[in-house]
Order: structure tokens, then sequence, then C-alpha cells
């Protein structure tokens, strides 16, 4: 499992090891670890890092004294590497004179002049500009810096994070660095891991430099394969379907009859021993899954269920959705079901409940705009959870799920921009809610849900157009390769 950790955290973890480290071997430690990234990225792009052009971006920060160490390796290496000065009354002493010792330059802060011919000609640039603890986008002095880099044919590369990104919320307000990698030191910091940062971060990777940092004091969990294969639910022998669990299904309306099938189609793909549908698409669903036990009687009396899902393509149905908030059984609510569920009915559920919004939903849950909940995605999952008494998993590029109470956020990263298709909901509704029904509960069966679905995404996708169905024909593949059975690696 992937974690993340706030800057106080991670702060806080550096100076009780610095306090045990002869002074700077906490800062050589992380240098290292970059100049052999960047070694490696140079081979790619230049064949070799003897002879190649290395511009380091250098703010006044720690970050900056770590591109300069690792600078200084690679001029040792025979690399070109030049230092360009965002602030050189303030840069970091002992990284500048490494640097100059083994043969680095130092060119006038810039765009223009040498800085900006040096970009220009550079094969790597690496962004020291901003640390961690940066706020805000980029200084104006740094702006013509960042598009100079984007504007040349050099990897760029990020120490810790991205300048002009936010570390612990994942928020971009302003001009900021666009990293093709991104090498972090200790641990990942939220905004590697949250759009929209995280699509400014590159690939990322973790160099350990020894932080001891508390599991406790996570703020950010990213699940991978191992993990989601712990919490996935597997027959015993003497299983039957209601000991695997039986999920029912609240959706469709005469208007969507298809959010019906498609959430049928994900819960029987979610390890569930049967699905029970409830509503008026009944016909649809049994011709196209003729396993599933469908009733006109309404949830109260449509049989025993250990999971309800409530909500996709549900029209105007509040009656339905106020009689599946009233079953003692875990519920997922989504779509239509968000809108006219009584919030006070959701608060006062004694069972878990997991909420599903894409951003557009949960602004209105909140009461403000889409581009709030998308530029604070961190923050706006949280308060949902906290506001509603639910476990909130928040639809987007990077998924979140927050847990009612509280502990850290899972955040899945698993998924494609395909998914971004109508009916792609209604799936993970179906899945989530099987595996609700299985016994999961709601931090997992989202988390786990999310994951699954966005594994199926890439896989019925494959970097073309693909429906929803395609993606729920998908989740067994995805289930397979999450145990480790034929398929292509999803992590």
């Amino acid at each position: 499992m992937r974690t993340a950790y706030s800057v106080e955290t991670v702060r806080n973890a550096e100076r009780e090891l610095m306090a045990r480290l002869p002074e700077g071997a906490l800062m050589q430690r992380a240098a290292a670890g970059l100049a052999a990234a960047c070694a490696q990225v140079l081979a790619r792009v230049a064949g070799r890092v003897y002879g190649s052009r290395v511009v380091l971006l250098v703010g006044s920060g720690d970050n900056g004294g770590d591109a300069l160490y690792a600078g200084a390796r690679l001029a040792r290496r025979g690399a070109g590497v030049t230092a360009v000065l965002l602030a050189p009354d303030r840069a970091h002493g002992g990284g500048l004179a490494a640097l100059t010792r083994a043969g680095g330059r130092v060119a006038a802060g810039g765009a223009s002049g040498a800085a900006g011919e040096a970009i220009a000609r550079a094969d790597l640039v690496l962004d020291g500009i901003v640390g961690i603890g940066g706020k805000g986008g980029l200084r104006e002095a740094a702006v013509p810096l960042a598009d100079a880099a984007a504007r040349s044919r050099a990897a760029v590369v990020a120490v810790d994070l991205p300048s002009g990104v936010d570390a612990d919320t994942g928020q971009v307000r302003g001009d900021a660095v666009r990293a093709d990698l991104t090498v972090t030191f200790g641990t990942h910091k939220p905004g590697l891991l949250i759009d929209p940062a995280r699509e400014y971060a590159g690939a990322v990777r973790l160099v350990d430099i020894g932080l001891p940092l508390p599991a406790e004091a996570a703020e950010l969990e990213a699940l991978q394969h191992a993990d989601v294969a712990r919490l996935l639910p597997v027959p015993a022998a003497e299983s039957d379907k209601y000991r695997r669990g039986v999920v029912g299904i609240a959706a469709g309306s005469a208007r969507y009859p298809g959010a019906a099938v498609l959430a049928v189609a994900g819960a029987l793909r979610g390890g569930a021993g049967a699905v029970r549908y409830v509503g008026p698409a009944g016909d649809a669903v049994i011709a196209r899954f003729p396993e599933t036990l469908v009733s006109d009687r309404g949830p109260k009396r449509a049989g025993r269920v250990q999971a309800w899902v409530v909500g996709p393509g549900a029209g105007d149905d509040a009656a339905t959705v106020a009689q599946v908030l009233a079953a003692e059984v875990p519920v997922l609510i989504d779509a239509d079901g968000l809108r006219l569920a009584d919030a006070d009915a959701v608060r006062a559920r004694s069972a878990p409940t997991l909420m599903t919004p894409h951003a557009g939903e949960a602004a209105a849950l909140l009461g403000v705009g889409r581009e709030e909940v998308e530029e604070s995605r961190l923050a706006s999952v949280r308060e949902l959870a906290a506001r509603y008494g639910a476990t909130v998993l928040l639809k987007g590029s990077t998924t979140l799920v927050a847990s009612a109470k509280g502990g850290p956020v899972r955040v899945n990263a698993t998924g494609t921009s395909w998914l971004a298709t109508a009916g792609s909901g209604d799936v993970l509704s179906g899945l989530a809610g099987s595996l609700l029904a299985a016994g999961l509960s709601a931090l997992d069966a989202g988390s786990a849900g999310a994951y699954l679905h966005g594994l199926a995404g890439r896989f019925a996708t494959e970097g073309a157009p693909a429906g929803a169905h395609d993606v729920a024909e998908a989740i067994p593949r995805a289930w397979r390769d999450v145990h480790g059975g034929p398929g292509t690696r999803g992590d």
C-alpha cells in the first residue's frame, strides 16, 4: 500500500532523523537518489550521462540544495550542468560549492539570455524552484523558466514535488511546472496522488531516505494489487448464495432502463451470491441477465438482501429511495438517489452508507460550484463524509474514498480517461454494492470496487473507446489480474 503524509508530518520526521545523523547527511541521501533517477532519464533521452546537458532551476530552499548536489554528481559523471539561480543570494551554499567544484556553471536567472539558451539546448531540466512548503502558483520570476522548459525538448524532472502545486491538497492555484518525472523523498505527498496536481507530476519515483513516519498519521492510502486481493471475497466450501451475500438493486426507470441493466451487470461480477432487482426495468434486466431475481413488489417486500444499491437511473422515484434508506443493511446511494435522499435520513442510519457522487453531484450536495470540488477534491470528500455521516466515494480521474469515521482517505488511480462514458458509474455502483453485500466495510467496498472498476476500464479500452457494458465484462479479467492470474499487470 502506498501512503502519503502531510508536509507537517514530513517536516517533523525530517527533524527527528537529522538530529541523529551527521550534518548534511539527509540531503546527501536525497541527492544521491535524485541523481540516480536523472541518470536513468538521461540514458533514455540522450543515450548516456557523459556529454549530456542538464539545467538546474534552483530556488532558495532545500529543494534547490537537493538539485545542486544532484547536479554535482551528474557533473562528475561528465554531464554539462548549468544552474539557474532564482535567488542567488539565498542559494544553498554547500550545494553551489559542490556544483562548481565538479565543473558545473551558473547562468543568470530569467528565460532570456544564457539561461534561456541553456534550457533550449538541455536534455534534462531539474526543477528545484520551490519545496513542499510552497503555497500558491509559481512566483513571477519563475514562470518564464517553467514555460521555457515546457517548450524545450528536455525531459523535466521535479525535485520532491512540481513547483507551484500544493503538497497537502493537490490544488494548483496559478502557474506550475509540468514534470515528466517527480522524484519524491521519504514518502508520497498527497498532491502527488490527487488531481489536479497529480497530472503535473508525471511518473513518480519514491526514494527511501529513512524517515520515521508513524503509520497512524498518514493522510492518504493508495491500494495496490496485493491489498485488493486480500479484501476480495472468496467463497468457502460450505458457501451458498446467502453466505456469499445477496445484493438488491433498486435502479432504472421507464426513461433510463439501461441504468438498471448496467448496475446489475456490475453487481453480478462483484462477488455476491445473488442479485435481486427491484424496479420498472425488470424485463430488460431479465432479458440480459436471466440469473437475476426480479421483483415488482418494492424494496420492503423484495426478499432477503445483505446490501442495497439505490439511485442509478431512478428519475424522481423518491419513495423507493426512502424505503431503501430505512433498511437495516448497508446501502450504496448513487446518481439520482443522491439528489432524492433525505439528508437527515442518511445521517440517522445505523447501518453503513456509501455515497458515490461525481464532482457535479458532490457540488450540489455541498452547495458549491463544480469547479470548487474539482480544485479541492480532498477537502470536498472529507466535508461530504463528515456532513452526511457516510463513507463517500468521489469519482474522478483520481477517485477518493473517505470514511465517515475519519482516518486516511483512500485514493485510486487505476482508471483511464476512457471511463468517462455513460453508464460507467452504474457499473461501479453495482460492483461496489455487491462487495458490500459480501461483507466488506463501506471503505473497503468503495476502495476495492473503484480499483477493480478502473482496472477493468483499462482492459476494456486498451487505448480505444469502449462502452460501459465492455467495462462490466472486463471485471472478471481485472479480478483475476489482482489475484495474479492471466492478464496484463495493472498496478
